[in-house]
C-alpha cells in the first residue's frame, strides 16, 4: 500500500516523459545519456534502490553526487530530478534550494537537462515580434490566461534589441484555446496578443488555419508543463517568470555562449 501511494505521488509526467518524441532535438552535448556505473559504488546502490520504486518503463539516465548533505541526484529520462541518500534508503521528490545563494538548484538542473537546439524550433508556428535591432532571440511558451505570462508580456514591451517568438499553448482552460485561435487569426496577431496580454482587450472571434494544436504537441514533446516556459539563444531553458533585469542578463549570457560555441 505504501509503495503504491508513493508511486502515485510521482505523477503522470514521468510516464509521459517515457514517450517523449524527438521532433525538437536535445543538444547532443547536454542530453542526458545513460552512464556506466561501477558495481558496488554508491551510484550503483542508489540507481538500483530508486529504480525499484519507479513505475515500469521509467528510466534512470544519471546518478550524480551533489554538494548538498551527501545527497545523490537521480536524473530520469523524462527530464525530472529526484534525490536519494548514498545508501538508497530514501528518496525525495521535490525542490532543492541553496540557502546561501537562494538558488533553486533543482530547477537549474532541470533547465540544463532540457536544453534544446534553438534552431530546431518551428518558428513559423509562433507570433514574431522584433524590438530594436532584434539581434537577441527569445522563444516563449505561453497560455493567454496565464497571469505570469501577462506580467512577462508587459515586461517584454520594454525590452530592446530582441526578437521574440511566442508559442501559444492553451493548457489552462478551453477558453485559452479559443483566445489563442482568435489571436493567431487576427489581422495583426502580435498587436492582438499585446492588446489582450497587456491591455486586457479581448480578441474578437476569428477563424483561419492555426498552429495551436501543433504547439500543444510541441509543448508535450518539450515537457512544457507550466507557463511561461522560455528558451534562450543557446537552447537553455527558463521555467517560470523571471524579472526583466535577470532575463536581460540571461539573454546576454546565452548569446555569448552561442557565439563561443560557434567559434569552436
Amino acid at each position: 500500500m505504501m509503495r503504491r501511494a508513493l508511486v502515485a505521488c510521482l505523477g503522470v509526467t514521468m510516464l509521459q516523459g517515457a514517450a517523449f518524441a524527438n521532433d525538437v532535438k536535445a543538444d547532443p552535448k547536454k542530453a542526458a545519456a545513460k552512464e556506466v556505473v561501477k558495481e558496488g559504488s554508491p551510484e550503483a546502490t542508489v540507481r538500483q534502490a530508486v529504480a525499484g520504486m519507479l513505475p515500469q518503463g521509467v528510466e534512470i539516465t544519471q546518478v550524480n553526487k551533489t554538494t548538498y548533505g551527501g545527497l545523490y541526484e537521480v536524473v530520469l529520462a523524462s527530464g525530472e530530478v529526484l534525490y536519494s541518500d548514498a545508501a538508497g534508503s530514501f528518496f525525495v521528490v521535490g525542490t532543492l534550494y541553496d540557502m546561501k545563494t537562494r538558488a533553486n538548484v533543482t530547477q537549474a538542473r532541470i533547465n540544463e537537462i532540457n536544453r534544446i537546439n534553438f534552431s530546431d524550433l518551428p518558428l513559423t508556428q509562433a507570433i514574431k515580434q522584433v524590438r530594436g535591432n532584434g539581434k537577441r532571440v527569445l522563444a516563449t511558451f505561453e497560455d493567454p490566461n496565464c497571469g505570469y505570462c501577462k506580467k512577462l508580456a508587459k515586461d517584454l514591451t520594454e525590452m530592446d534589441n530582441v526578437t521574440i517568438y511566442t508559442f501559444m499553448v492553451p493548457i489552462l482552460s478551453p477558453d485559452s484555446n479559443d483566445k489563442s485561435k482568435n489571436i493567431w487569426c487576427a489581422p495583426n496577431r502580435s498587436k492582438a496578443w499585446n492588446d489582450w496580454m497587456v491591455e486586457n482587450k479581448v480578441p474578437p472571434k476569428a477563424e483561419c488555419n492555426d498552429p495551436i494544436a501543433k504547439n500543444s504537441e510541441l509543448g508535450k514533446k518539450l515537457r512544457v508543463s507550466g507557463t511561461p516556459t522560455m528558451y534562450l539563444a543557446d537552447g537553455s531553458r527558463i521555467g517560470g517568470y523571471v524579472p526583466t533585469s535577470e532575463l536581460d542578463r540571461m539573454m546576454n549570457d546565452a548569446e555569448a555562449n552561442k557565439a563561443k560555441a560557434g567559434k569552436k
